[in-house]
């Protein structure tokens, strides 16, 4: 294999950035960092928590041009991995790959139990509360050990924090982009 790929047309996004609707969507799971050793290996940072899903043979997407590849093989470096890919087999080719991002595609994760969620599904959902009163969209997920806080953006900018809790996430509707809320006494 001479590890050249076919040119593919970039997938063509809406003024929001957002793939239109029917073509598929990517989840950034890494990002190349530097070529290690002689023979094509590369350093990748870790961005999933899910790591362990990311072995050989397993296709993944480079860049911005969505460029597929397979792993060739795959081994932990303390919170980074060790990669090699099919068809790249030198440091010179390796180092061509350097800070692209490694995407899966989202149609291809595995199902998560119910009323588990990932982040880009939460993320730009609606929030209000049981009385209707909207507090904004969810912006951003942090992850602070005890458990998530979800950022709550409104119109004005102006942040809400909710934490991830049963007492206070009532419910989750995907289908309507649509998180019903019970605030803290103190929000």
């Amino acid at each position: 294999m001479s590890g050249r790929q076919p040119a593919r047309k970039a997938i063509k996004k809406d003024v929001t950035g957002s793939p239109r609707p029917g073509e598929p969507v990517f989840l950034v799971v890494g990002k190349l960092r530097r070529p290690h050793g002689f023979r094509g290996e590369l350093l990748m940072e870790v961005f999933t928590d899910f790591p362990e899903r990311l072995k050989p043979g397993k296709e993944v997407y480079l860049g911005d041009q969505h460029r597929p590849i397979k792993f060739k093989s795959v081994r932990v470096q303390g919170s980074d991995l060790l990669v090699t890919f099919r068809g790249i087999d030198d440091e010179k080719k390796a180092g061509e790959l350097r800070n692209l991002q490694v995407l899966v595609r989202t149609d291809a994760l595995p199902d998560l139990p119910d009323g588990v969620y990932y982040h880009h599904q939460l993320v730009g959902l609606t929030v209000e509360d049981e009385s209707g009163k909207i507090f904004g969209k969810l912006d951003e997920v942090l992850q602070t050990g005890s458990n998530d806080v979800y950022i709550v953006r409104d119109a004005d900018g102006k942040e809400v924090l909710f934490p991830a809790l049963e007492d206070v996430i009532v419910s989750v509707d995907l289908e309507h982009q649509l998180m019903i809320v019970r605030p803290p006494e103190w929000a």
